[in-house]
């Protein structure tokens, strides 16, 4: 069995005991943390929301809040002397997926 959930303004397909990485999510490492905005439920029948499928959830345990690889940003413009550097580190939550609901 498998879901669609929406997070942080992505999508993820999931079943159970994968792990993902979400946008950061506010909750301690170890805490249970459940997703109701559920798109799609498939397995043995495909169930699709109408945007969101009635009383379904699925739940995770956070594993840790992690930051990703470092992304450079750079603004130049040529022929006046101007340039910029800066850094990014993405925060992200670890997600453990324990059930899905449906």
């Amino acid at each position: 069995m498998y879901a669609v959930i929406a997070t942080g303004g992505k999508q993820y397909k999931v079943s159970e005991g994968d792990v993902i990485f979400v946008e950061k999510l506010d909750a301690e490492a170890g805490s249970d943390v459940t997703f109701d905005q559920v798109l799609a439920v498939g397995g043995d029948k495909m169930t699709v929301g109408d945007p969101f499928v009635d009383s379904a959830s699925v739940t995770g345990k956070v594993l840790d809040q992690v930051r990703g690889r470092k992304i450079i940003v750079y603004h130049y413009k040529r022929k006046s002397g101007y340039h910029k550097k800066n850094g990014h580190r993405q925060a992200y939550t670890k997600v453990q997926i324990d059930k899905i609901n449906a």
